[in-house]
């Protein structure tokens, strides 16, 4: 098997997690396969940088010296907001040449500064996407997933899911068992999928501001199974369901129904990862009813049946 290098840029500013989280994957995956990854870290002139946080990073050299990659990853942070005009004439000459062009965060900015996302479908931290796709019409910004795959250019979102494609690129290079030893190691899931979204259903919408609605959103998620029609849960907020339905929406930014859904969803997906549970008893406490009623909701949000992704991204209990 070739051996794989993986660049890592290094500029002040940097988000130091976007660094570390993918570093300690591809380092793990070469001490469990020896001889698999090359793992280097350059900065434009081969000097230290200071991450946004304060903690000096020490490159291994400079990036005019740096090899051609098998992977280029290019982190986010404060430093890609206004990037050095070096740093991305680099990226433009040389991102083209790696076999795999990888962001994390805000990382996908320089990228696209660099041109090199434009057709292209990508993602990046919830709170940039707007700009990227205001400031660059070209790039396709889904603004939902953890990451994004597009032929040989993978983004990601914030900091945290530089991991989870990490590990997605681990596993496609040695395979799941691969992946999931460092997953177990990082004490992460394997993975999450990539089409997940960014946040919970709690986080994603807004709270609402008024009593009873703020109320009906706790209901719900601590009630998945029960009656979570519109005419239910307008009841229990003691509002016609026309008014209910409105006023959610108002406060929140998403209807009921789709509330619900990602509510269900999110706690179907907790049960396949943390329990044995069997399907059936999954769907019924989920409030699906039927497991063919769960596998269509599966499939339509995460693009997988309940199965597949119990088996793709729970982890086996370590002993």
């Amino acid at each position: 098997m070739a051996q794989r290098t993986v660049l890592v840029v290094l500029f002040d500013g940097v988000q130091s997690l976007d660094v570390t989280g993918p570093l300690e994957v591809f380092a793990g995956a070469e001490k469990a396969v020896p001889g698999t990854y090359r793992i280097r870290t350059a900065s434009l002139d081969g000097g230290p940088v200071r991450a946004s946080s304060g903690l000096g990073l020490v490159p291994d050299g400079s990036l005019a010296g740096a090899p051609v990659p098998h992977t280029l990853l290019v982190p986010g942070g404060e430093g890609t907001r206004r990037p050095d005009a070096r740093l991305v004439e680099w990226v433009r000459g040389h991102g083209p040449r790696a076999a795999r062009l990888v962001s994390v965060c805000t990382g996908a900015i320089l990228l696209a500064e660099a041109g090199l996302l434009d057709g292209r479908r990508v993602t990046t931290h919830w709170a940039y996407c707007d700009k990227l796709a205001r400031d660059h019409p070209a790039v396709r910004v889904d603004a939902d997933p953890v990451y994004v795959r597009d032929g040989h250019v993978a983004t990601s979102a914030g900091v945290t899911s530089g991991i989870d494609l990490a590990l997605a690129l681990v596993e496609e290079d040695l395979g799941r068992d691969t992946a999931l030893t460092i997953a177990r190691h990082l004490v992460v899931f394997l993975r999450r999928p990539g089409n997940q979204a960014q946040f919970s259903a709690q986080l994603a919408a807004q709270s609402a501001t008024r009593e009873p609605l703020r109320d009906v959103q706790q209901w719900i998620t601590e009630h998945p199974a029960a009656d979570l029609s519109v005419e239910a849960l307008a009841a229990r907020a003691r509002l016609s369901p026309r008014h209910f339905a409105r006023a959610f929406r108002a406060e929140t930014g998403t209807t009921p129904g789709r509330y619900v859904d990602r509510v269900r969803l999110e706690h179907a997906r907790r049960l396949l990862e943390d329990t044995a549970d069997g399907v059936e008893e999954i769907s019924r406490a989920s409030g699906y009813g039927t497991p063919e009623a769960m596998r269509r909701a599966f499939v339509r949000a995460l693009g997988t049946g309940p199965a597949e992704y119990r088996r793709r991204f729970s982890p086996a209990p370590v002993t």
